[in-house]
């Protein structure tokens, strides 16, 4: 085990996900870097995940739990960056682990410096397959005029983001996450992270991005907010876009509202996806009233924006001309694809 240096604080938002979260908590408390403290916060479980967290915690006095009611994942988090008495904060998900290696290798990038974050790549744990995801920006260090040109001015307004915007795979200087609280909202289900890690990203004074480093292991899930159908999702993203308004405007982001648009765009991507899966008879009826609101045409239609992946160019033409055949079409294609996936 490495000698102990920096203080790490874990932070495990928790809720029913009983099957996988003994491999979490394990894949955490068998680091070869020792001085590290996990705070399990349990989201109102009713599965017995809370019972999990309360047994490991009498096993090993690094572990804190915090039980509180349901109130999703954000609402999960801030009690953990609450409660966290670390120098850096890493998150990971309840369903995901993390290789034995992580924290030592990320530990030895960090320079002290106030507001520096690392990041790692992460492994896709498919049912079928595993599934390398290395990020599009360079391996490096990234400080001063290099870190606002070639990260801060490119992280919003691009199919592929440079640097993921998951809460995950970071290993974060507290420092980061202080005064943008204000910018969390408890009630998203779609772009939560979002306003965690972009005003982070923003405030961050130093940032690696580390070569290859496979070292989180992201459980896909079939059933998950992001891949099954959640009616709510529209209203998350309107949400979110309301935050990043303000997040742009108070960090005074170089064309700001020009990039934002171009993120929204995308965002609706997942939208216009998620629509399609819709199980009821109404789906084109939501998807027209989603998607022929003036306020949404008028930022699709005076926002214009470049997709490479087929599935995408579909889904941003529905975006574009949502008729009735067309919306036919696509859900045909989406069905046929989550069948295959299967």
């Amino acid at each position: 085990m490495q000698k102990p240096g920096y203080k790490i604080s874990v932070i495990i938002p928790v809720y029913n996900k009983k099957d996988y979260l003994a491999q979490c908590i394990d894949s955490v408390l068998t680091q070869t870097y020792g001085n590290l403290e996990l705070l399990l916060v349990d989201d109102g479980s009713t599965d017995g995940s809370g019972a999990i967290c309360d047994s490991y915690a009498v096993k090993d006095a690094r572990i804190s739990v915090f039980h509180q009611k349901n109130g999703g994942p954000t609402a999960a988090v801030m009690t953990g960056l609450r409660e966290a008495a670390g120098d850096y904060y890493m998150f990971i998900d309840s369903d995901d682990h993390v290789s034995q290696e992580m924290l030592g290798k990320m530990v030895q990038c960090l320079s002290g410096q106030k507001g520096e974050i690392v990041c790692c790549n992460h492994v896709l744990e498919k049912r079928k397959a595993t599934v390398p995801v290395i990020m599009p920006l360079p391996p490096g260090v990234y400080e001063g005029e290099r870190l606002q040109k070639e990260v801060k001015d490119k992280l919003l307004g691009r199919e592929n983001r440079i640097i993921p915007m998951s809460r995950c795979m970071k290993l974060c200087e507290k420092s980061v996450f202080e005064g943008n609280e204000k910018y969390y909202d408890t009630k998203l289900r779609m772009g939560d992270d979002f306003n965690l890690i972009y005003p982070a990203l923003l405030s961050a004074s130093r940032i690696v991005i580390m070569e290859k480093a496979l070292f989180y292991h992201y459980r896909y899930v079939e059933d998950s907010i992001v891949h099954g159908y959640d009616p709510q999702n529209a209203e998350s993203v309107a949400g979110w876009y309301r935050a990043l308004c303000r997040i742009v405007h108070d960090k005074n982001v170089p064309e700001g509202e020009k990039w934002l648009n171009r993120e929204y765009c995308y965002m609706m991507l997942y939208v216009m996806k998620n629509e399609l899966r819709n199980p009821e008879k109404n789906y084109i009826e939501k998807i027209q009233g989603i998607f022929l609101k003036p306020e949404v045409r008028e930022r699709i239609e005076s926002t214009p924006v470049s997709v490479s992946s087929r599935a995408n160019a579909l889904l941003y033409l529905g975006m574009q001309y949502p008729n009735t055949m067309l919306l036919w079409v696509l859900r045909a294609i989406v069905k046929r694809y989550d069948k295959r996936k299967k």
